[in-house]
């Protein structure tokens, strides 16, 4: 027996070796073999995993940020004078002293710098609850999380250059920069015209922006109590920054994105995460592009939805692409159009998982204007929103090469057409091919957009109708 265990311990270490080969039966050499080669691979996932977990998921700095938010910050907050409230002032509240058992980071938000409407159950009655990692980039920390018996998704951006080993040492010199506006004595009138600068940088110069500023406004006093503090507005101005926020606000009113519930800071929670049609969103994400192609479609028949269940998630996305469309708030354009962006609710109703990578058309124009070029890959914003390039002028010229409707539609013939019905697959292939030639010029899009998309949605409707899934 101690002469086998040597001989195995031998093999583990020198697979290769010639000797053992002529002293061990050749199939048993094999099995060690395959089994050294298993704790070689299961060891490299696991490091591999654990490695993506500790570069993706940092959700302990974004409640460090609040933590020290106003650490260094709160002091010089606290020594200025407080002024009493006016209707035409951002006023630095006067708060009472933080009582003795409330935990530190309590003790610091109470200090005045951040505020908003969740502060107080996500620090001093600890109701938020943060349970898996879903973040997909360093910079915007995602969470599922638990509120007050609801799943909810929690979201914090943190900056992409930050050393996770910093911890907290840069977060209080993070916060300097991100709540450095309003300054204190800002008035209600100037945060106002500072909002509709804002908003007409990014969104455009739109009729409807000021009603835009007065959901801000009131979004801002969550407390109800007719004022906005120094603290609010802060909170308010630095969650205008983060491009996703900024869209879950212009499209609050519409169907398919997921509903804003409350705030802190910086940090923001939404309705609980949607489901994922793409069939590699349960890998670890450093290891989802080591998922073949031709896997997915397969993976999609077995793993995902029933068909009919596709086709009205189909419906829905394809409605998100009419939102999108000369809303009230201007146009938007997907830039990342992936299954892994495409979510859906317990009753396969579509949501958008991801409204990171989809931007106002006057985000992306201004992003092209001017812009040099030597080929069109040179005016790529994001991922796939793409611009011609002008040769002779070597510059980005402003309509892109798809719209929205094309793209999505690239996407469905993926999604669709595996498992649809038999006599419905040629004519769907049909019309999902005439929707991907669709051009990105303004006069093509503005003929043919919504005939297209109005016969996709018909052809699908038809074939659910009348039936449990629709």
């Amino acid at each position: 027996m101690r002469r086998l265990r040597r001989l195995a311990h031998l093999v583990l270490f020198c697979p290769f070796s010639k000797g053992l080969q002529g002293r061990l039966p050749g199939l048993r050499v094999k099995y060690v073999f395959l089994v050294w080669l298993g704790v070689f691979a299961g060891s490299w996932l696991a490091y591999v995993h654990y490695s993506s977990y500790a570069e993706l998921c940092r959700g302990h700095i974004c409640q460090v940020v609040i933590a020290l938010a106003t650490k260094g910050l709160g002091t010089m907050a606290m020594v200025t004078h407080i002024q009493e409230f006016t209707p035409h002032s951002l006023q630095t509240p006067r708060l009472p002293p933080p009582r003795p058992h409330l935990p530190a980071q309590c003790d610091q938000y109470r200090k005045g710098i951040i505020s908003g409407s969740i502060c107080q159950d996500l620090c001093n009655l600890r109701q938020v609850e943060w349970r898996t990692c879903l973040s997909s980039a360093p910079g915007q920390q995602v969470y599922s999380g638990l509120w007050q018996g609801k799943e909810v998704t929690i979201k914090c951006g943190i900056e992409e250059s930050l050393d996770s080993k910093a911890g907290a040492d840069m977060a209080p010199r993070r916060e300097l920069v991100l709540f450095d506006k309003p300054t204190r004595g800002t008035s209600i009138k100037e945060f106002q015209e500072m909002t509709l600068s804002f908003l007409k940088a990014n969104l455009g110069d739109l009729p409807s922006l000021p009603a835009l500023v007065g959901q801000v406004l009131l979004m801002a006093d969550f407390n109800k109590d007719h004022r906005v503090s120094l603290a609010e507005a802060k909170s308010v101005w630095a969650l205008l920054q983060r491009n996703e926020f900024l869209l879950l606000l212009s499209l609050q009113e519409k169907e398919h994105a997921s509903r804003l519930l409350g705030y802190c800071g910086d940090l923001y929670i939404t309705e609980g995460v949607p489901h994922s049609s793409w069939p590699g969103a349960a890998l670890p994400p450093l290891l989802r592009p080591l998922l073949p192609p031709a896997l997915h479609g397969a993976l999609q028949q077995w793993l995902g939805p029933a068909w009919p269940w596709r086709a009205k998630i189909a419906i829905g996305l394809l409605e998100f692409v009419e939102e999108l469309f000369h809303g009230a708030y201007g146009t938007f354009y997907m830039c990342e159009t992936t299954l892994a962006n495409v979510g859906y609710t317990a009753k396969y109703d579509f949501r958008m998982a991801d409204l990171q990578q989809v931007a106002p058309e006057a985000a992306v124009r201004r992003f092209l204007r001017g812009r040099r070029c030597e080929h069109s890959a040179d005016c790529t914003y994001g991922r796939d929103c793409r611009a011609p390039c002008d040769t002779l002028l070597r510059q980005c010229k402003g309509d892109l090469v798809q719209p929205n409707l094309a793209k999505v539609c690239e996407l469905l013939r993926d999604y669709l057409l595996p498992g649809a019905p038999a006599g419905l697959r040629a004519e769907l292939g049909r019309q999902l091919r005439t929707c991907t030639t669709l051009s990105g010029l303004a006069s093509q899009v503005e003929a043919h957009h919504s005939l297209v998309l109005s016969h996709l949605k018909t052809l699908l409707w038809k074939q659910i109708s009348n039936t449990k899934y629709a």
